[in-house]
């Protein structure tokens, strides 16, 4: 049984799944220990900045390998993911804004700071039951899946596809995006929410708490990319990889098209929400700005740096990107942006198939 389970997890011949998965391993142990027990004198402690980075770094690695999940195996270019991870985040900051209650700036017990401010007189219908973790875990889930099932339902039904789909995505994130901004939706408006204070009774801004759910989105992270790398295994996988070849073919040989893809793009959507709602706590912001039509352009970016079709190929292009972002705002604020555009066009001057096939030529070799 033992053996079984561990053929299933490190498969012979997925060297970069493989590992991924153990440098996963190793990210569990290694955070807690080196933010716990190094002293903070020790070059090698772990800071409460690293520890935001980490989290930070996992969540949108959830992200890519949702996207990847769609656009990789089942041939659907989704430029409004970033619509899904927000709503995610928003569940989840709901939640994180109950839980102030009269520690707030208005002392409210109820009602958060900006409906105080915004003279609301009580809390709007969508707001109860967020007071409850197991309701916004609820939500986090069906939020974004809902979501995706209504908007997919309407354009797989009515055979969209292409770069017609990619851009009707675009304008369905963009529309959230202007949508949030309103004060009067009860999201916070252009502000969104801030200043949270604990999760489940435990300080969000103490280091154990950070550590904790950063070893939960490795936790999440690890196993959203079995949960993947199951489905596209399967059977269903192999009809998502005939629907990116052949769609017209894969539909007269009697295979529901439509059902497929919907079915994937709810499953990559409620990824992406459970993404969001790890990275709310880690970060302490969510506004309208997350649904920004660029942060789905750039998820699509590091899935191709890293890999598309790969699964661990769009993690690590997301970390690598994510990483590089993050330097070079430092190093060189005045260029970062050219410089993110210089590795991405190398990267697909030289290396189509991203850094993954790097890897993959040399299985194919050996």
């Amino acid at each position: 049984m033992a053996s079984r389970l561990r053929d299933w997890i490190f498969p012979a011949g997925d060297r970069g799944g493989a590992g991924f998965l153990a440098t996963l391993a190793v990210a569990a142990v290694a955070v807690p220990v080196l933010n716990q027990l190094v002293p903070a004198s020790s070059p090698v402690h772990l800071s409460p900045y690293g520890l935001t980075l980490i989290g930070k770094y996992l969540c949108y690695a959830m992200l890519a390998l949702s996207v990847d999940l769609i656009w990789g195996y089942c041939g659907i270019l989704s430029l409004g993911h970033a619509a899904f991870f927000s709503v995610g985040g928003y569940a989840m900051g709901m939640y994180l804004m109950r839980q102030i209650g009269p520690r707030g700036v208005y002392g409210d017990p109820i009602l958060p700071d900006f409906m105080v401010f915004l003279n609301w007189k009580s809390l709007p219908w969508f707001w109860y039951g967020f007071n409850h973790f197991s309701f916004a875990l609820l939500m986090i889930v069906v939020a974004p899946g809902v979501l995706a099932f209504v908007f997919g339902w309407f354009a797989f039904r009515s055979r969209v596809t292409g770069v017609y789909f990619s851009i009707i995505t675009q304008a369905l994130t963009y529309a959230m995006m202007l949508a949030f901004f309103r004060n009067d939706m009860g999201f916070g408006g252009n502000n969104g929410f801030t200043d949270f204070k604990e999760i489940l009774g435990f300080d969000l801004h103490s280091d154990l708490t950070r550590v904790v759910l950063v070893v939960l989105s490795v936790l999440a992270l690890g196993a959203s990319y079995l949960a993947c790398r199951a489905i596209v295994t399967s059977r269903a996988g192999r009809v998502m990889r005939a629907i990116r070849d052949a769609e017209t073919r894969t539909r007269f040989i009697g295979y529901p098209v439509e059902s497929f893809k919907l079915w994937a793009f709810v499953f990559s959507a409620v990824i992406a929400g459970v993404a969001g709602a790890l990275y709310v706590p880690q970060i302490g912001i969510i506004n309208p700005d997350e649904f920004s039509p660029i942060n789905s352009i750039e998820v699509v970016i590091w899935v191709a740096v890293g890999g598309r079709g790969t699964l661990y190929g769009a993690i690590a292009g997301a970390v690598l990107v994510n990483y590089a972002k993050t330097y070079f705002t430092g190093a060189i604020p005045e260029v970062w942006l050219y410089a993110l555009g210089a590795l991405f066009v190398l990267v697909t001057v030289f290396l189509p198939r991203g850094f993954a096939g790097l890897l993959r030529a040399k299985d194919k070799q050996q």
